[in-house]
């Protein structure tokens, strides 16, 4: 007997998808618009991803010339927060990176595929990643609608979900899917929330002052964000956290152990390239250099550190002694922020690469 919609969607729903739909496999010609129109505004930043190549990035039979529908699945997120640690400083994680949650995605829409797979149609599972646009598949199959956050919410769900689609071939009669209703109405509480104000109007970002880029883009960490930074050490949630319907809603229980919400910053510090890469290597690292994620540690450690910790000060030597002027330099922040100019007497005598040497003309606002 052949599979229908609805088969493919208890498939999905009985594998742990919060929500699954399906649209047709044609071109996304507003997404297509919108993400060269942003690209050419320069809002995209130095971010590639769907970026790259928006003709093929919302065109799904770039992917598979023969396909006929998307098989859309989205997987909540969203768990009850683990007590943070208290005994040293700790990054927070943004909830989507907590867990491998696009691993349990992936596992779902797997069984999707596998089904299509035994009725000798093709089937490939996309998610976070650069062939498709994935909220843009989540609207159209009906899954939810267009926040102002630009997330996709699902009614009863909320926005804390992770997208993903099975492209096939499989000639599935698909029935005309009506728009999710917008339940944004006039709330504004995630242009208003957002530390950076990255949101610059409903439904569009600019990436160069979101938070959650920025820590995974290369170079310097922009000057004027490393204080808003805060405590976040990958990601963050903030448009999603004052979210009402993410707010009202009951949340999982955490993993046990509690996944990887919390990070010791020092710790982070303190490991080689290749213990760094092991433990946080599922994040996304600009050129998969390790030296980034030094980067946004000492951000994070100049925000929330004591100067006064013996550990911290022989962290912040050991970085502006660093071969990476990336390193070196933001340990001159960090080491300014925290009271300990007296560190700096390290740098006296030595060649000094100019971003080393920008820092430490720099004001910094020093940690009350």
């Amino acid at each position: 007997m052949d599979l229908t919609v609805a088969d493919l969607k208890a498939i999905g729903l009985a594998a742990g998808l919060a929500a699954v739909g399906a649209t047709e496999a044609t071109p996304f010609e507003r997404t297509r618009v919108d993400l060269e129109q942003r690209k050419a505004e320069g809002l995209s930043g130095s971010m590639q991803f769907t970026y790259r190549n928006p003709s093929r990035s919302t065109d799904p039979r770039r992917t598979m010339s023969d396909a006929t529908c998307l098989i859309v699945g989205a997987y909540d997120f969203q768990r009850e927060l683990p007590a943070r640690p208290t005994n040293q400083p700790t990054g927070r994680v943004a909830a989507y990176s907590s867990e491998d949650h696009y691993a349990s995605l992936r596992a779902a829409l797997e069984q999707i595929a596998v089904a299509l797979r035994q009725q000798g149609c093709k089937a490939l599972v996309l998610a976070d990643q650069n062939q498709l646009v994935d909220r843009a598949a989540a609207h159209r199959a009906g899954i939810g609608w267009w926040g102002k956050s630009s997330n996709v919410l699902i009614a009863g769900v909320g926005s804390m979900v992770v997208l993903g689609s099975v492209l096939t071939n499989a000639p599935l009669d698909l029935e005309a899917v009506a728009a999710a209703a917008d339940g944004c109405r006039t709330c504004t509480k995630c242009l208003d929330g957002c530390p950076t104000g990255a949101i610059i109007s409903p439904g569009v970002v600019d990436a160069n002052r979101c938070l959650a880029w920025l820590l995974q883009a290369s170079g310097r960490f922009p000057v004027e964000y490393r204080e808003l930074l805060g405590d976040r050490i990958y990601g963050c949630d903030d448009c999603q956290d004052v979210c009402p319907p993410n707010q009202i809603r009951r949340k999982q229980p955490a993993a046990e152990g509690g996944g990887g919400a919390w990070v010791s910053i020092l710790e982070m510090l303190e490991h080689d390239d290749e213990t760094l890469m092991a433990r946080f290597g599922r994040w996304y690292v600009p050129q998969r250099n390790p030296d980034y994620l030094r980067r946004n540690a000492l951000v994070v450690l100049g925000n929330i550190g004591s100067g006064d910790d013996e550990r911290t000060a022989a962290v912040l030597t050991r970085s502006l002694a660093h071969q990476s002027p990336v390193v070196a330099a933001h340990a001159v922040w960090a080491a300014r922020r925290l009271n300990r100019d007296d560190l700096l007497a390290e740098l006296d005598g030595c060649e000094l690469d100019e971003t080393v040497r920008e820092e430490l003309r720099r004001p910094v606002t020093a940690v009350a």
